[in-house]
């Protein structure tokens, strides 16, 4: 009788503490699951499912894969030894990890790149380089109007759409065109140059149903019909936006009120998570420049960067010199103490939105969990064997 008293008390008391613990742990969920302001959560939204393509450029499979070939191919270089992949490499998220690129007179990838010979008078290329991913919704805004005809492109704006994108590293000196052939002349160059490859010309007539179709304009047209096809726009936090409340830990819904509440969201907003405007903020210089890079109008403004697959996109800012997300939260909690990294920024010239940020040390964390919700590698990594050229695919890269 005592035994079974006491395992009946046993029972009782387990059974008591059971509720108990799963009373408390219900309740602590309930406390812990965050409500975002309705006003807050609406700056942010899910990428939408169709790409943005302008008018005179729809997609086809001749198109697409001609646009594959030429971007991995270094026909498009001046020396034969850059391509378009060399710096924007799926490996590396279809940008690089180093602080700045090294295009003409360069060998390997990634952070193992460098100059062939010792940098003389072709320098680095003056930026960090952006991923090519998502660049197809650049300019895309919250209630998901694009204008994929002048879509903003590059940190400084100086063109507008993936077609006239893909043609200014073409007549870089640094970034592929080197000492060839000038500026002027350096589209018609590589035109003549792609004239004369038989496979090129077929795939050029079949992809523009035209005789004469190798031009800069269809040039332009099938590497930005390529480009628009590498998109990562199922990251969890898209599924979360879509209404999946799964998708996202308490930590990362957490670290999303953080982000919003912190400021973050004045600039990095919309389905991009980009204002898509310049802002001066003193983002340090990058030491192996010859000379400051002031930005926009002298100004040392810049675009707003999109904050989609940063997991793959290091190092961070324009000149590279923030190796990791937690160094950029700190560059912004500095900036929100009025401590400015770039001595040849005055406090009058950075950008009055930073009055609003308030970022804190203690959640940066938090913030990091979020971001890294952000990330999708479900994207296109596919790299052809072998291009029309004959050359190394995807330029020196050994």
């Amino acid at each position: 009788m005592m035994i079974l008293r006491y395992s009946l008390l046993t029972l009782a008391v387990a059974t008591w503490l059971s509720a108990m613990f799963i009373g408390c742990t219900g309740e602590n969920r309930q406390e812990r699951t965050p409500t975002l302001p309705e006003d807050d959560i609406t700056k942010l939204a899910a990428l939408p499912t169709e790409v943005p393509t302008p008018a005179d450029n729809p997609p086809s499979p001749q198109k697409i894969a001609l646009g594959r070939l030429l971007f991995f191919d270094p026909i498009l270089s001046g020396h034969k030894d850059v391509a378009c992949a060399t710096c924007h490499h799926p490996e590396f998220g279809f940008a690089e990890s180093l602080e700045i690129s090294i295009g003409v007179n360069g060998r390997g990838m990634g952070s193992k790149r460098d100059f062939v010979t010792p940098i003389g008078d072709i320098p680095f290329v003056k930026r960090n380089s952006q991923t090519i991913l998502n660049a197809a919704f650049n300019g895309l805004t919250l209630n998901g109007s694009a204008d994929a005809a002048h879509a903003p492109m590059f940190w400084d704006l100086r063109v507008k759409s993936l077609e006239n994108q893909s043609l200014e590293p073409i007549k870089s000196f640094e970034e592929m065109r080197g000492h060839r052939y000038a500026t002027e002349v350096a589209l018609d160059s590589v035109v003549n140059r792609l004239k004369k490859i038989a496979e090129y010309s077929r795939l050029f007539q079949e992809a523009f149903t035209a005789s004469d179709a190798i031009n800069s304009q269809n040039l332009a047209r099938a590497i930005a019909a390529y480009e628009r096809t590498l998109v990562g726009g199922n990251s969890r936090f898209d599924q979360y936006m879509r209404g999946d409340r799964n998708a996202l830990s308490v930590n990362e819904i957490d670290g999303m009120q953080v982000f919003l509440k912190s400021g973050c969201a004045k600039c990095h907003n919309g389905p991009m998570l980009s204002d898509y405007k310049v802002h001066a903020l003193g983002v340090p210089d990058n030491e192996k420049l010859l000379k400051s890079d002031a930005g926009v109008d002298n100004q040392y403004k810049f675009r707003t960067p999109s904050l989609r697959n940063l997991r793959f996109t290091g190092p961070y800012m324009h000149s590279g010199k923030l190796k990791t997300l937690e160094q950029v939260l700190e560059f912004y909690e500095d900036l929100a103490g009025d401590k400015i990294r770039n001595p040849l920024v005055g406090k009058e010239h950075i950008d009055p939105i930073i009055e609003t940020l308030k970022v804190d040390f203690k959640d940066i964390s938090l913030i990091v969990e979020f971001l890294n919700t952000l990330n999708d590698d479900q994207f296109d990594k596919t790299i052809p064997k072998r291009v029309p050229s004959g050359l190394p695919v995807g330029g020196n890269l050994n």
